[in-house]
Parts: structure tokens; C-alpha cells; sequence
């Protein structure tokens, strides 16, 4: 039971980054004609996203996890950052759309989840050093 917990967790944290990425590519499949660097951008934001999905279901640590939260928590702040006017990226404030909650609220629940994972991690290395020192 507790297993299948876990392993919900780490395929909700992959779920939640494959469809931020997905997302991130249909607005640049949407934009590219029209901004070609916005589109080319989204479509990095979404390979990279979709890729992400390997390290968290492979487990391949906590490096990985870390830059999977950095690299989010940019996406994040360049959200942010368009969406207030004047910015230095686009000069004015982009709209703000559902599509673009959809993501955030993806990418935040992917970095909640990650950390999530970090943790159990971190304490499953702790108990499992005890029992094999025997301080258990």
C-alpha cells in the first residue's frame, strides 16, 4: 500500500510536468507564425518540460529534481515578469489566460511535489543508514 503511494507520487510529479510541457506547445504551435522567438521559446519550455518526465520516473535523484525545480521556478518568474507592464521582456504586460493559470498551477504543483519527493528521499536514506548500522 505504501509502495503504490509512492509511486503515485512520482508519476503525479511527471504528470503535472509532461502537461505543463504539452500546454507550452500548443501555445507555441498557436504563436509561432506570428512571434517566431516566443514560439521557439515556448517550444523549448515544452521539450524540456516533457523530458523531465525521465528523471522523476526513473528516479535519478536529487540533482535532477533540483534542476527540474530551478528550471521551473524560472518558467515562473518569466510569467510573472510578462505579465506586469513596462517589463523589460515585451515592454507591456501579456495578458493573463487560462492557459497560462493552467501551467503555473501545474508547475507549482510539480515543484510541490518534487520537494515532496526530495524529502521522502532523503528520509528513506536516514532510516535505511540506521537499520544498517543498527541504531534501529
Amino acid at each position: 500500500m505504501v509502495v503504490a503511494k509512492i509511486k503515485a507520487l512520482y508519476y503525479a510529479a511527471a504528470a503535472t510536468t509532461a502537461l505543463a510541457g504539452i500546454l507550452h506547445l500548443i501555445i507555441a504551435s498557436n504563436v509561432l507564425g506570428f512571434a517566431p522567438p516566443i514560439g521557439i521559446f515556448f517550444i523549448i519550455a515544452g521539450i524540456a518540460q516533457l523530458f523531465w518526465v525521465v528523471p522523476i520516473i526513473r528516479r535519478w535523484g536529487r540533482i535532477w529534481y533540483y534542476v527540474g525545480i530551478g528550471g521551473t521556478i524560472v518558467l515562473i518568474i518569466l510569467f510573472v515578469i510578462t505579465r506586469l507592464p513596462n517589463n523589460p521582456i515585451f515592454g507591456r504586460a501579456a495578458p493573463i489566460d487560462p492557459m497560462g493559470i493552467a501551467i503555473e498551477g501545474l508547475e507549482a504543483a510539480f515543484i510541490g511535489l518534487s520537494i515532496v519527493i526530495i524529502v521522502y528521499e532523503k528520509k528513506r536514506r536516514q532510516l535505511s543508514g540506521k537499520a544498517a548500522s543498527g541504531n534501529v
